[in-house]
C-alpha cells in the first residue's frame, strides 16, 4: 500500500506564502520530504528532478511536501508551489543545487526560494 508520512524538519523557513497542490507521484520511487519535483510532460506526475532527464521533468517546479513511498504504485501527495525553504533540508536530483532550482523556479514566476541559512 502506499503511503504518505510528515516529519517536521524547519524545511520552511521565512512567512512567504506557502500554496500547496496535489500533484501524482510516479511509482517506482522514495522521496523524502523536501524533495525537489519536476513534472513529465507526457502524462502529469512528478519526479525527482533530474538536470540530465529530457521528459519535463528536468525542470524543477515544485516542492515536496510529505515523505512519500510510491515503490509500488503512483501516489498522490501534497507539494508546494509556493514557499521559501532551507536549501540544506532540500534534496536535489543529479545536476541540480539550490541555484539552479531557484533558478529555475524564478524562470517559472514560482514564488518558491530555497535558502541558504547561516
Amino acid at each position: 500500500m502506499a503511503t504518505a508520512r510528515f516529519a517536521p524538519n524547519d524545511l520552511i523557513v521565512s512567512d512567504v506564502q506557502v500554496v500547496t497542490r496535489t500533484v501524482t507521484i510516479a511509482s517506482g520511487q522514495t522521496l523524502d520530504r523536501g524533495a525537489v519535483l519536476g513534472e513529465i510532460a507526457a502524462d502529469g506526475k512528478h519526479t525527482l528532478s533530474l538536470a540530465a532527464s529530457e521528459d519535463g521533468s528536468e525542470v524543477p517546479d515544485c516542492v515536496l511536501a510529505f515523505d512519500v513511498e510510491a515503490t509500488g504504485a503512483d501516489v498522490e501527495a501534497q507539494a508546494y508551489f509556493g514557499g521559501a525553504f532551507d536549501a540544506e533540508k532540500l534534496s536535489f536530483g543529479a545536476g541540480h543545487d539550490a541555484t539552479s532550482v531557484e533558478q529555475a523556479f524564478r524562470h517559472a514566476g514560482a514564488a518558491l526560494f530555497a535558502r541558504h541559512l547561516d
